[in-house]
C-alpha cells in the first residue's frame, strides 16, 4: 500500500526564490580569495589526513625529507611578531622572541607548556642562539646591541658599536664552534620604527651606518666588518662544514633596486669572506617575497623562512646545496624564522607572525641551534 506524503505550509521546501538566493550566496563564497579557505590550525581543528598536504615536494630530491605521517602543528598562538627561535638541548626547550611585546617566550618539550615573559623586558630582542657553552646570545633591536646572558644572571654586551658609531639594530647571530666567534647581521629595522625598537629619525634607511655583516672575536673582543656588499643582511647560517656563510637579503623593504635573494660567501681562515654571490632567488611562479631566518641541515640544504606574498608562498622554502628550490612548507601566515630542534634535531620549528609551528622531517639540523 502506497503512503501519501503531505507537506504543511511550515514544511521546508526549496522554492525557486530561495534556490536563486542560495545560489547567489554560494557564488559569492566561491568567489572569495583563496585565503578565505586557509587551513584551520586551531585547537579544535579536524586532524589532517596523511601525508601532510602542506609539505610540498617540488623536486624528487626533497621526497626523502618528507615524512608520510608527520603533521604541521601550531604549538602556540598569541604573539604580534614572533622571531628568533633557538633550541636549548640541555633544557629541552625552544626559546623565541616577540619583538613588539618586548619579551622572550619558552616552549617546553616535555608537556608543551609555554612561559610568557621568560625574559622581560628583552630589549625588543630579535634573533637568538646559544653558544657552545650553553649561554644564550641575543640581538636586541631596542638597545642596538648583541648580548650574552651569563650563568650568574648578568648580561655581557658583546657589541654595540663599530668604527666609533652605534650599530643600527642587530638582527640575527650564529656562533662558530672552533673559535667561539659570534657572527651577526645589522640591517637596522629596530631603529626604523617604534613598533620593534626605537625610531631614530635619522632620515635614512641606514640609521647610523651602512648595513653589514660582522664577526666578534671573543678572544680579544674585537669586532670586524665582514661584508657590506648586501642591502639589508638579515638571517644567516653556516654550511654544515663551516666553509660557507649564507645570508638573506631583505633590502627590498627599503631599496627598490635590492634583489630578493639569499647570498653565499666562502669563508677563508675562519675570519674572512670572499667570492660573494647569489645562492638562490626568492622568485616563485613569477612572485618574489623575502627570505628571513635561514638554517642548514646535515646534507647542506638551506631551509628559509619566507613571506610577504600570500597563500601558497608564505612558509618555508627549501633549497638544495646547489640553490635549487626542492620543497615548500605552506603556512597560513608569514614565516619569519626557523630552527631545528627536539631531542634528535629532526623537528623544524617555525615562527609565524602570530604563532609557533613545528613539523618533523627526515633530516637533522647541521648545527646545535
Amino acid at each position: 500500500m502506497k503512503r501519501k506524503v503531505f507537506f504543511s505550509k511550515t514544511s521546508i521546501e526549496i522554492s525557486r526564490r530561495s534556490f536563486i538566493g542560495n545560489a547567489a550566496r554560494l557564488a559569492a563564497i566561491t568567489a572569495m580569495s583563496q585565503e578565505a579557505f586557509s587551513r584551520n590550525f586551531g585547537r579544535d581543528a579536524e586532524p589532517v589526513r596523511y601525508p601532510e598536504p602542506d609539505v610540498v615536494v617540488l623536486d624528487k630530491r626533497f621526497k626523502k625529507y618528507k615524512l608520510g605521517n608527520s603533521p604541521i602543528l601550531r604549538l602556540y598562538k598569541g604573539t604580534l611578531w614572533a622571531e628568533g627561535p633557538a633550541w636549548n638541548g640541555v633544557g629541552r626547550y625552544l626559546l623565541w622572541s616577540d619583538i613588539p611585546n618586548n619579551e622572550q617566550l619558552r616552549w617546553l618539550e616535555e608537556d608543551g607548556h609555554v612561559t610568557r615573559r621568560f625574559r622581560f623586558p628583552s630589549g625588543n630582542s630579535n634573533g637568538n642562539t646559544f653558544d657552545f657553552q650553553g649561554r644564550q646570545i641575543s640581538c636586541e633591536h631596542g638597545n642596538r646591541r648583541v648580548v650574552r646572558y651569563e650563568y650568574d644572571g648578568k648580561t655581557t654586551v658583546l657589541a654595540d658599536s663599530y668604527g666609533g658609531k652605534q650599530l643600527n639594530a642587530p638582527n640575527d647571530a650564529v656562533v662558530h664552534p672552533e673559535d667561539g666567534a659570534v657572527w651577526f647581521t645589522d640591517p637596522g629595522y629596530g631603529s626604523l620604527m617604534n613598533y620593534e625598537g626605537n625610531r631614530m629619525n635619522t632620515g635614512s634607511p641606514q640609521p647610523f651606518q651602512k648595513e653589514a655583516i660582522y664577526r666578534i672575536d671573543l678572544q680579544n673582543g674585537k669586532i670586524k666588518k665582514m661584508s657590506d656588499e648586501i642591502y639589508k643582511p638579515n638571517g644567516l647560517c653556516f654550511s654544515p662544514d663551516y666553509k660557507k656563510l649564507y645570508v638573506a637579503d631583505t633590502g627590498g623593504s627599503h631599496y627598490p633596486q635590492a634583489p630578493k635573494n639569499i647570498k653565499v660567501w666562502d669563508i677563508k681562515d675562519k675570519s674572512k669572506l670572499k667570492n660573494g654571490r647569489e645562492f638562490s632567488s626568492m622568485e616563485l611562479n613569477g612572485k618574489s617575497g623575502f627570505a628571513d631566518g635561514i638554517r642548514a641541515d646535515v646534507d647542506g640544504n638551506i631551509w628559509a623562512s619566507a613571506g610577504w606574498v600570500g597563500d601558497g608562498y608564505d612558509g618555508v622554502h627549501i633549497f638544495s646545496s646547489t640553490g635549487d628550490r626542492i620543497g615548500l612548507i605552506k603556512l597560513p601566515e608569514i614565516c619569519s624564522n626557523v630552527c631545528f630542534g627536539g631531542t634528535k634535531r629532526n623537528r623544524l620549528f617555525m615562527t609565524g607572525s602570530q604563532s609557533l609551528y613545528a613539523v618533523y622531517v627526515e633530516t637533522q639540523g647541521a648545527h646545535l641551534t
